[in-house]
């Protein structure tokens, strides 16, 4: 994968990031090329060797096609979530950490539903709201729309999946118990 200056790319756990320089640096020794990332939102940089940039994730934005299969995936009902807090927070950091937007989205509506059942830890929180920008991040500039206006749609999305969920766990409590 081959990327250029001013392209905006997403960098996994981090989010959205633009391509601010192609550079060569000597590092430990050896002179290589690198990207360097600055994290939108953020006055953060990353630099990433360019032969190590797909092995850590750094991938283009979603396309619009993609963006309104996840935009409408948002919406779906979903796996149910683990009651062990441990599996259920490393399987939370794994699917943030992939990159993959489809995961961060699936995380997003799990930990939503969840907040409607319990209060959620501390860590569990910083999750959710990580998700929520991750998402919203993405869709915000894959459409070029406003931040505010993708929030909210994502918001009443993440609700309908989590009133579709709750609908099918009923449905199914009440089909084990009849």
């Amino acid at each position: 994968m081959e990327l250029h200056v001013r392209q905006k790319v997403v960098y996994p756990g981090q989010g959205v990031c633009v391509v601010e320089a192609i550079r060569n640096r000597k590092i430990g020794g050896d002179e290589m090329s690198v990207y360097r990332l600055r994290v939108l939102n953020e006055s953060t940089t990353i630099v990433v060797p360019t032969e190590n940039a797909e092995n850590v994730g750094v991938r283009p934005l979603i396309d619009k096609k993609q963006c309104k299969t996840l935009i409408r995936n948002l919406s779906e009902d979903f796996d149910g979530v683990s009651d062990n807090w441990k599996t259920r927070s490393r399987m939370f950091i794994d699917k943030l950490q992939s990159g993959d937007i489809f995961a961060t989205a699936d995380v997003l509506k799990q930990l939503t539903y969840l907040s409607s059942e319990k209060r959620l830890s501390f860590r569990e929180q910083t999750l959710l709201e990580k998700a929520k920008f991750l998402v919203v991040s993405e869709i915000t500039n894959a459409n070029q729309e406003e931040e505010d206006v993708v929030s909210r749609e994502v918001s009443e999305r993440i609700e309908s999946a989590c009133a579709k969920h709750l609908a099918e766990t009923a449905k199914a409590a009440n089909a084990a118990s009849g």
